[in-house]
Formats: C-alpha cells, sequence, structure tokens
C-alpha cells in the first residue's frame, strides 16, 4: 500500500510520495517491494495508491523495473481511509482467502513465512503484527528522590502495551464488510471502524517480531536520523 503524505514527511511529502522516499539509493517502496516478491506465498504485489497526482512517480518508477519475481499491479484508490480503500482490492483478490497488507511506511525484516503460519494456526479474521520492545532516540536517566543515578543512552525499552505495526494479514472477506460500512461512512479507519469491532469477538490475532528491528519510515529525516537502523535493516531484506 503506497501510503498517505503525512504530516509529518512535509514539506517533502507535498512532491514526492511516502513510498519513494530515497532509502540507500532507491525508493522505499522498492525495497519493500523487492523483499516481498522473495516468498513462494506471494502470488503478486498490488501496490494501492493514489496515481493521479504525484503518485504517479510511483508508477512510473517500476516501469523500467521488470526483473521482479513476482508481477506488480497498481490500483487507484479513492481517498477513503486506511479501510475504505481496501475495497479497490476486491476484483484483484477475489475469493483467493488472506492477503497481505503492508503500509510502505513501515521497513521491517519480518518473515512473512511465519507470519503466515500464525495466522492460519490462530484460524482468525486478521492477524497484525506487533512489538512490546522499542529502542528508544533520546537518552533516559534512572532518578532516585530528584537525584540522577544512572545515565541510559539510546535504550531498548518494554512497552506497557503492544504497539500496533502496519503489517496485517487479512482475510479477503473482511473487504466485504468494509463495503457494507462505506454505504455509511465513506472514509474507514482501518483500526477502529473494521478491527475493532471483530476484537471485541476474539478474531484478531497479535504476532509478536519480538526484537526484529523496525522503522516507520515517515520522512528523509528518519533515514537519516536512523542510518545504522536503516543499514542495517536493509541488509536484512537482501
Amino acid at each position: 500500500m503506497a501510503g498517505g503524505r503525512g504530516i509529518r514527511g512535509r514539506p517533502f511529502t507535498d512532491y514526492i510520495p511516502k513510498a519513494m522516499i530515497p532509502v540507500q539509493g532507491r525508493p522505499l517502496v522498492y525495497h519493500i517491494a523487492k523483499y516481498l516478491s522473495k516468498f513462494d506465498i506471494i502470488d503478486e504485489i498490488i501496490i494501492l495508491g493514489d496515481f493521479t497526482g504525484i503518485g504517479k512517480q510511483i508508477e512510473k518508477y517500476f516501469e523500467n523495473h521488470i526483473s521482479f519475481k513476482k508481477p506488480i499491479k497498481f490500483i487507484q484508490d479513492s481517498q477513503s481511509g486506511t479501510g475504505g480503500d481496501l475495497v479497490h482490492l476486491k476484483t484483484a483478490i477475489g475469493k483467493s482467502g488472506d492477503f497481505l497488507l503492508w503500509f510502505v511506511d513501515n521497513l521491517c525484516p519480518i518473515d512473512i513465512d511465519n507470519l503466515r503460519q500464525f495466522h492460519k494456526d490462530s484460524r482468525v479474521d486478521a492477524t497484525i503484527a506487533v512489538r512490546r520492545y522499542r529502542k528508544e532516540e533520546t537518552g533516559f536517566a534512572i532518578v532516585k528522590d530528584g537525584i540522577i543515578q544512572e545515565f541510559k543512552e539510546k535504550p531498548t525499552i518494554e512497552l506497557q502495551m503492544a504497539e500496533c505495526l502496519g503489517i496485517y494479514i487479512i482475510n479477503s472477506k473482511i473487504i466485504d464488510t468494509i463495503k457494507i460500512k462505506k454505504q455509511r461512512k465513506k472514509s474507514l479507519n482501518l483500526s477502529y471502524d473494521i478491527l475493532q469491532p471483530l476484537s471485541k469477538k476474539g478474531s484478531i490475532a497479535a504476532y509478536d517480531i519480538g526484537k526484529t528491528q523496525w522503522l516507520d519510515i515517515d520522512s528523509p529525516t528518519r533515514v537519516e536520523r536512523n542510518k545504522e537502523l536503516v543499514d542495517t535493516i536493509i541488509k536484512k531484506l537482501d
């Protein structure tokens, strides 16, 4: 999924789609598409986004990259939110069962085969990749009675709640649910409008990535600030 502009990525994303943020000399979406094409369970790669404006740059870029192992298809969205736009996948996916949804600003060497097997064993409608550990970008201090006892430079901390990442396996029947809900509400948020009701029924599983590296690429600045982490992830993707 190509992803939106995002306030944090501006002014860069006013002229270039988030998917085209340069990472080691290539667009972010290139690294993700190339990585996914390696897995046998992936039949094709569908890039869903707005290709009427600056998003056309994504489509143009892939015209010159025909060496991918899997076919790449482009589907125009309708700016209907992270959930509402998924209705446009119906024709392409049909009744094929589950599909992998990957928001483009997620850079992570997650094992798709393990994710798929976990989803299958869980017997749920959707599985979301989550993490419970996060490496901080700033320094911390251990404080006792107003006095600093020790400094911790950019520590890895355990989160009180699991952080949801933008990587999912979703059963295609959920698209039918989205289609029905769009009749009452044009823009739908995937998490709150679609998956939240299903979570009340125990139909959503959480796949914990452990300490696998993950980074939200929302701007070129984020890439530069986390160069070491980005290099490590890209090496694992390759």
